[in-house]
């Protein structure tokens, strides 16, 4: 599409909505790691299951999905279950996962954390109860590392208020809090609406932003989640992370 006819706001906004509801169905499912919880009717085994997902989504799709499978069968595909029964020995089977840098050590540890998150703080939605949705993720992070861990597995969960852009986070909530009835988001979670989300931010998604002239600064980070939701809002303020579906299709499917 040539410039000259996203020369408005309304044409941007119609081209948006347009993509919006072009990649909005079943059919984006199966070739995004939004399908691992999918797999799951429970709301704690869609929760878990949809986090360890997004933990890993960084690189090939289907290399992201191979992996969260297995994941998934390694904890017996009943993932609440495993977490609130786990001990050490069915830990150290995870020795061996490995997905990019996130290894076996960060792997347990998260399985531990899950574990302490369910078994004392009320489960994984609670933990993210604060006024807004930043507030939130530092609110569950500060929780997440409670237990002794690792240094080096602290950066396999973002953290905005050292300026990450914190895709993944984003986009776990974006799965749990929307539910426009396309089949894709869950919205099983009542502590955000979508009004509140923001967009998650990739370099796929933020190129095609920039193209588009929704984001000028730079950097993908915190910063700049906030200036693409705040421009996105302008088009949606009830639910300006929908369009974060057409940014990642334009990026990655079209390469925009």
């Amino acid at each position: 599409m040539e410039q000259s006819c996203l020369n408005n706001s309304n044409n941007l906004k119609d081209f948006l909505e347009f993509k919006y509801w072009q990649y909005n169905s079943p059919d984006f499912i199966k070739m995004d790691p939004v399908s691992i919880p999918h797999l799951f009717k429970k709301k704690e085994d869609i929760e878990i299951a949809a986090y360890l997902a997004a933990t890993i989504a960084w690189g090939q799709r289907k290399t992201i999905i191979r992996n969260a499978l297995s994941l998934m069968a390694m904890m017996d595909n009943a993932p609440h279950d495993f977490v609130l029964n786990a001990n050490d020995a069915d830990f150290k089977k995870f020795l061996g996962f490995v997905h990019r840098t996130f290894n076996g050590s960060d792997c347990i540890y998260f399985l531990n954390a899950l574990q302490n998150i369910y078994v004392k703080h009320g489960g994984l939605e609670k933990c993210f109860e604060e006024k807004d949705v930043k507030e939130g993720i530092l609110k569950f992070r500060k929780i997440f590392f409670e237990l002794p861990h690792l240094p080096r597995t602290q950066k396999h969960l973002a953290n905005p208020a050292a300026g990450a852009s914190a895709k993944r986070i984003n986009m776990f909530l974006r799965w749990m809090i929307r539910d426009d009835g396309a089949g894709i988001d869950f919205g099983i979670w009542r502590i955000f609406t979508p009004s509140q989300l923001y967009c998650p931010l990739d370099i796929h998604s933020g190129n095609a932003a920039r193209k588009l002239g929704l984001l000028k600064r730079k950097q993908n980070d915190w910063k700049a989640v906030e200036e693409l939701t705040r421009n996105l809002r302008n088009f949606d303020a009830e639910d300006p992370v929908k369009y974060d579906i057409a940014l990642f299709a334009l990026g990655v499917e079209e390469k925009c």
